[in-house]
């Protein structure tokens, strides 16, 4: 099966995200910069959210550059990450809403592990069809970012309920981890 309707339906999804976030943001009432105070928390969830979007987006590309073909089991794993990322909005909303209080900041935690997991999953799916010696296998190695950013999602997790901004900045330091997009893939699919 090709992998291009795989990756233009992802695409097509996560756009759709992002215009759904971007919607979120409500117009101040007033013309001044007083008027955009209240709007800093929505506008940092927003910052953030936006940027863990962009970079599944990125990466999933990456990704996708060394697939060769796709089976079910890689489109239900597609779904489930899918699943996930469309959570981003309402959760980005809440947090940013209610000025990171511990519940919302603690739900958009477990919608970002989640989509961690998703993107665990779907990685073990495509290595489960192209083998380990295929090109994807040597190019993702042992996937050590991936493994770290689910363990600092479950680290931050409880910490929301105890201090919200910690956690928020476990969220920011997933982001910073991944904000190069993976130049293993990169560096494997140009070598050949």
């Amino acid at each position: 099966m090709s992998k291009g309707r795989l990756e233009a339906f992802s695409d097509g999804v996560i756009a759709i995200i992002i215009t759904i976030m971007v919607l979120e943001l409500k117009v101040p009432k007033g013309a001044d910069v007083a008027a955009l105070r209240p709007l800093a928390p929505v506008f940092a969830s927003y910052v953030l959210s936006f940027v863990m979007i962009g970079i599944y987006w990125n990466n999933h590309h990456h990704l996708f550059q060394a697939v060769d073909r796709v089976n079910g089991r890689i489109l239900w794993a597609n779904l489930h990450l899918l699943f996930w990322l469309s959570q981003i909005p309402f959760t980005t909303a809440w947090m940013g809403e209610n000025h990171f209080a511990p519940l919302p900041t603690a739900l958009d935690g477990f919608i970002l592990l989640m989509a961690g997991v998703g993107y665990y999953l779907l990685v073990r799916a495509i290595l489960a069809h192209h083998g380990r010696e295929s090109r994807v296998a040597k190019a993702l190695g042992r996937d050590f970012k991936g493994k770290v950013s689910v363990l600092l999602y479950m680290v931050a997790l409880p910490l929301a309920f105890m201090n919200p901004w910690l956690a928020v900045g476990i969220y920011t330091l997933v982001a910073l981890i991944w904000f190069v997009p993976d130049r293993r893939i990169e560096g494997r699919v140009g070598s050949e």
